[in-house]
This record gives structure tokens, C-alpha cells and sequence, in this order.
């Protein structure tokens, strides 16, 4: 018997509530489910696409032209929680659609019709560069914007990051499942808001207010304990809560998570949320507006509930940002576990021999060294660098990955690997995953696009769906930043006083004053400190500057770095240029994602004044 979807309603009569149900590929099955049963929301949203996810689905997709999206939402999480959403009114809107939304959206019609569903279904397309990629290079040879050097002739894939208007548009027309390809996370959001508030296009306040949602919520239990610095003080993590908003027509939203669940929602988490990748918070640029996130303020008002208000907005620019992948040559890596005494010198040496052997094999057939290598002794710490004090370990891991234009000899150094088990140190026991596998290197790069270059497209059931994009924006003057050139000298400018060190006084790590997060774009990192109490912004504003994190960070981070002051929540965002290796799949480096700098960032000294509340550990 067939279930037909009751009439769409709004649950609660003065708000909407939005279910995040994942934050990545590769989220836990728990979330979507967690989220319906509650019983508290109107929409589910789900955010799947990384940066070089689309990369990994554009290769699926060579292989089986059938896939391409992200499997796991029909075949995993709308199995479980289709039927519940249909019978409770409950509208569903995902990017799984990856570099394949009609497939995607073709699945989920066989899905329904499998569990005797009817459901209305909307896809968004027109991300896709690929096909004028040949033409905009040889028109505006555009450089990349992470590195300002020309782009490569050849690209894996290229997507625009497209907006919530869209969206909006095919919730308007009546869809119960939104699939899209690339947009920027947060519109998955910003889309459910302009249509169930019917804000104007223009409205950038409430624009800003609605893409703040949307990143908030975008990264899963990121916003419900997940990462959070004080992570002791996070309960039940088998059951963390997923995150839900309460959206409110002026703009304004209350962070929360089902009841009963494991986690907190608390200023401070929703605090290193907000700052979360968001490189300038005064100029974060988005398709469809240009948020100021720095006066936005956080109130506690009630257990697990956060008011999130604040957000100012402008006109975007007129070019969408194009994420990027190419390939460059071949890559590996291999992990051996040393036991015994001197585990980490050994780890080393073992290393370098396999490094030396296969040197000497490449050159007897005439190939190139190695384009890059790194050798990690996992436990040791070598994250700090010269901040670090190497423990005795008596069981070590040893990590050593390489770079190469060429796929046989990696192919070669795979081989070589199950050598060290009887060649080298005693107590070497392998790694119990057999020889290394070998794999593109995909590099990330960006560019920007005129918005009049791409006219997307929504179908409902495979019908066009009217669409207008309102405001193409206006010409940015740095487009490397997305900000106004006049604001450029504003960086550095303190948002109030500063109070140096004396003498006296004593140095605590960082940790102890100040909670952190951080993240990756493309090859840079953007690092979130949030004072534990606001009467430590005048001595941290003296001290944690831009050139002392900078050298603090000097043996992981090479281009420069820039403080921004967010005065709202008494914070600072640190936009750390060249600090991954690459990032992303191309990073030889154990943290490419830069999960780990803000971590390193809180072991930083920092000198209080006798008396201060950090030197009796409170």
C-alpha cells in the first residue's frame, strides 16, 4: 500500500525547526534517525561534500556512470528514516547529490517506490565547470587562489560553489527531498529559511543570520560537543546528540539537540563552531551574501540551549568560487610498529634504510627521486617540533609517506616494505594491513567564475522548476579574500586594549586561558581562540599575536598569518597561509586537515600576572 506525504505544515508556530543529521561522507547512521524520532523537527538537512570528496565521486562515477553521489544517504540513512519523514511532514534537503544529483535523485525515486512511497523529489544542477573549463582558461587564465600561481591545463573536477536560491526554489515547488551537486554547506540551510520565511533575496541581514545557521550546524556534533576543547566535560559520547535549530523570522536561532542525548550545547562549543574555517569573520563571502560574523553574540538560556544572534550582512560578489582538483603524480604510505627498547630510534633508522634502498633502486633505472617525503614516528609528538619533549617509547609506530611522478616506483617502494620485518630492528611486527596501497595525488585549487557563466537548474520529478537568481552581487576589489580593499588595513587593528607582560609574571599554556578549533582550507588553516574569560582579552591581545603564533607555528607554517579579532565573543581567528603540506589528499602530513594546529596552538606560553585565577589551576 502506497504512503502518500501529509499536507507540508511548520510544527511549532513560531519557529522552524532544522535537524542536522550529518556532517560529512562518512557521518555515523545514528544521526538521521535520532533526529526524526525526536519529534521536534520540520526539516533534515544533510551536508556530505568535502572539498576532494568530489574528486573521490568523480572517480567512482568513471568507473560505473550509475554512481557518483553519495551512496550512503538513499542506501544507509533515507532507509531508515524515509517513511517516519513522509508521515510527519518532515522535508528532507542533502547534497548528496556529488557530481551525479540525477543518478542520485534517480535512486531515491527507486527507493521510494521499493518501500511503497510517494514522494515528490527535486534535484539541482549546473555546478558542473568542466565543460567550459578549456574555454574561461584560455579566455581569463585565471590563477589560483590559495597561491596566485596559473592553474593546471588539466583538472579532475571543478564545481562551483552555488547558493541557497535554488533550493529555496524547489521547496517552493513543492519537493519533500532536495538533492544537490556543490554548493557552500551552509545554503543547505540558508535555503530551508528563505522558504520557510519567504525572505527576500536582498534581505542581507537575515541572509547572514541564515548562513550563520547553516555553519553552525553544518559539521554534524560539532555544534553539540564534538572537538570540544574541554572534551572531559562532554558526556555520553556513544549518544551525542545531533543538532537542531529553532529559527525564528528575524534572523535569530536557538542552537539545541534532542533531549535525552549525550553531549552539550554550551556558548563555548557553539563558540569554536561559529569560527570554524571561516577565515576574515568580518568579510566571510558566500554566493549569496557577504556575512560579518564578528559582533554576533551567544547567550546561555537554558540547559543545552544557545541564542545565536548578531550576523550582518552585504551584497556578495558577482563570481561564484570554483573548488578544484587535479592530479600530481602518485602517492603512499606505509606504517611498521617497532616494539623494544629505543622504539623510536629505531622506527627512524628503519625508515631512512627503506628511503635509501629505494633511492638507489629508482636511480639504477634511470627515475627521479622522490618528490616528497615525511617520516613520523607516531608518539612522539613531532607535531610540536621544537616546542616538544620527546617521550621513551617502548612501542612506536613508524609513518612514512612519499610522493612520485611515478606510479611503478611506488610500486616499488611498496615491495620493499615487508623487508624490515627480518632485515633491521628487532622487536619490527608490521602493521597487519599488507603492502601499501598506491593512489592519485589529488591537489585542490580555486578559482573564481563569473555568476553569468552558470545558469543552474532545478527539476521536481525531472520538470524544470522556475528559476531566478535575484542578485548576480557586485565586482570584489580582493577577490583573494572576498573583501573590500579599504578593510585590508583594518586587520591588525586591536578591538581594545592591550596589557603587556611584567616582569613577574608567570607563563601557562594557552589551554589554560583560552579554548580552541581549527580546520583547513585547501593548504591553509584557520585556527579559532576563544578567551576563557573576557577580562584575558587585554593580556592575550598583547601577547597571542600574529607574529608569535606565527613563529610558535614557524616549523608547520610557511606563508604568513593573520590575527582577526571577532569582539562578539571575545575571540581571535588566526588564517594560517601555507600551513598543509599541500592539504587536503595531496598532505604527506599526519594531520592534513589541520585538525590538530589548534591543539598545538594551546600548548603556546602565555604569562599571567601573580594572583591569576590560571596559576591556581581554577
Amino acid at each position: 500500500m502506497t504512503i502518500t506525504r501529509p499536507a507540508h505544515r511548520q510544527r511549532h508556530p513560531d519557529h522552524v525547526a532544522i535537524g542536522g543529521a550529518s556532517g560529512f561522507w562518512g557521518d555515523s547512521s545514528v544521526g538521521p534517525v535520532q533526529l526524526v524520532q525526536s519529534g521536534r523537527i520540520d526539516y533534515l538537512v544533510f551536508d556530505y561534500l568535502a572539498e576532494l570528496t568530489m574528486s573521490l565521486l568523480a572517480g567512482a562515477r568513471l568507473k560505473n556512470p550509475d554512481s557518483g553521489y553519495a551512496g550512503d544517504f538513499v542506501s544507509v540513512a533515507l532507509r531508515q528514516v524515509l517513511a517516519d519523514c513522509l508521515r510527519q511532514g518532515i522535508r528532507i534537503v542533502a547534497n548528496a547529490g556529488g557530481v551525479n544529483p540525477a543518478g542520485c535523485a534517480q535512486a531515491v525515486r527507486a527507493l521510494a517506490q521499493e518501500l511503497g512511497l510517494n514522494v515528490k523529489i527535486a534535484q539541482v544542477q549546473g555546478d558542473d565547470v568542466m565543460p567550459q573549463w578549456r574555454d574561461w582558461q584560455a579566455s581569463a587564465a585565471p590563477l589560483d587562489l590559495q597561491t596566485g600561481q596559473p592553474l593546471p591545463e588539466r583538472l579532475s573536477t571543478a564545481n562551483a560553489y552555488l547558493g541557497a536560491l535554488p533550493i529555496q526554489a524547489a521547496l517552493d515547488a513543492g519537493a519533500d527531498i532536495v538533492i544537490t551537486g556543490r554548493c557552500v554547506d551552509s545554503a543547505i540551510t540558508l535555503g530551508v529559511l528563505l522558504h520557510a520565511f519567504q525572505w527576500p533575496s536582498d534581505d542581507w541581514q537575515r541572509l547572514a543570520a541564515g548562513s550563520l545557521a547553516g555553519h553552525i550546524i553544518e559539521c554534524g556534533c560539532q555544534a553539540t560537543g564534538g572537538l570540544f576543547t574541554d572534551w572531559r566535560e562532554v558526556p555520553d559520547w556513544p549518544h551525542i546528540g545531533y543538532p537542531i535549530l529553532e529559527c525564528h523570522a528575524d534572523g535569530s536561532f536557538i542552537v539545541t539537540k534532542p533531549e535525552g542525548s549525550g553531549g552539550r550545547v554550551s556558548v563555548p562549543v557553539v563558540s569554536e563552531q561559529l569560527l570554524y574555517e571561516i577565515g576574515d569573520p568580518r568579510h566571510y563571502l558566500l554566493p549569496d551574501v557577504r556575512c560579518d560574523f564578528s559582533q554576533v553574540q551567544l547567550q546561555q538560556v537554558g540547559p543545552d540551549r544557545v541564542l545565536v544572534q548578531g550576523a550582518q550582512g552585504r551584497p556578495p560578489s558577482d563570481s561564484y568560487k570554483v573548488s578544484a582538483t587535479y592530479v600530481d603524480g602518485w602517492r603512499t604510505q606505509a606504517l611498521l610498529t617497532i616494539v623494544g627498547f629505543d622504539a623510536a630510534a629505531k622506527a627512524e633508522r628503519t625508515a631512512q634504510a627503506i628511503l635509501t634502498r629505494t633511492r638507489e633502486l629508482l636511480a639504477q633505472r634511470g627515475w627521479p627521486d622522490y618528490s616528497a617525503t615525511h617520516v613520523q614516528v607516531l608518539g612522539l609528538a613531532q607535531c610540536l617540533g621544537p616546542h616538544r619533549s620527546a617521550p621513551d617509547l617502548f612501542e612506536a609506530t613508524m609513518r612514512l609517506a612519499v610522493r612520485h611522478p611515478r606510479k611503478e616506483a611506488l610500486e616499488l617502494l611498496a615491495r620493499e616494505i615487508a623487508a624490515a620485518g627480518t632485515s633491521w630492528a628487532p622487536g619490527t611486527t608490521g602493521s597487519g594491513g599488507g603492502r601499501p596501497g598506491i593512489s592519485p595525488n589529488l591537489r585542490h585549487c580555486a578559482f573564481l567564475l563569473p555568476k553569468t557563466r552558470l545558469q543552474p537548474q532545478v527539476l521536481l520529478d525531472d520538470q524544470p522548476v522556475p528559476l531566478a537568481l535575484a542578485c548576480q552581487g557586485a565586482a570584489t576589489s580582493h577577490p583573494l579574500a572576498g573583501m573590500p580593499a579599504e578593510a585590508a588595513a583594518e586587520l591588525e587593528t586591536p578591538a581594545g586594549p592591550e596589557l603587556p607582560p611584567q616582569a613577574d609574571w608567570t607563563a601557562v599554556p594557552l589551554l589554560a586561558l583560552a579554548w580552541a578549533r581549527s580546520g583547513d582550507k585547501g593548504d591553509h588553516s584557520n585556527i579559532g581562540v576563544i578567551a576563557r574569560q573576557h577580562a584575558d582579552l587585554p593580556l592575550l591581545r598583547a601577547q597571542l599575536t600574529a607574529q608569535a603564533v606565527a613563529q610558535y607555528l614557524a616549523h608547520l607554517v610557511q606563508g604568513p598569518v593573520t590575527r582577526y579579532e571577532v569582539p562578539g565573543i571575545g575571540a581571535f581567528n588566526f588564517l594560517c597561509q601555507q600551513a598543509l603540506d599541500g592539504g587536503g589528499m595531496s598532505s604527506l602530513r599526519g594531520d592534513p586537515l589541520g585538525k590538530g594546529m589548534g591543539q598545538i596552538l594551546l600548548t603556546l606560553p602565555i604569562l599571567v600576572p601573580p594572583g591569576h585565577a590560571a596559576l591556581k589551576g581554577g
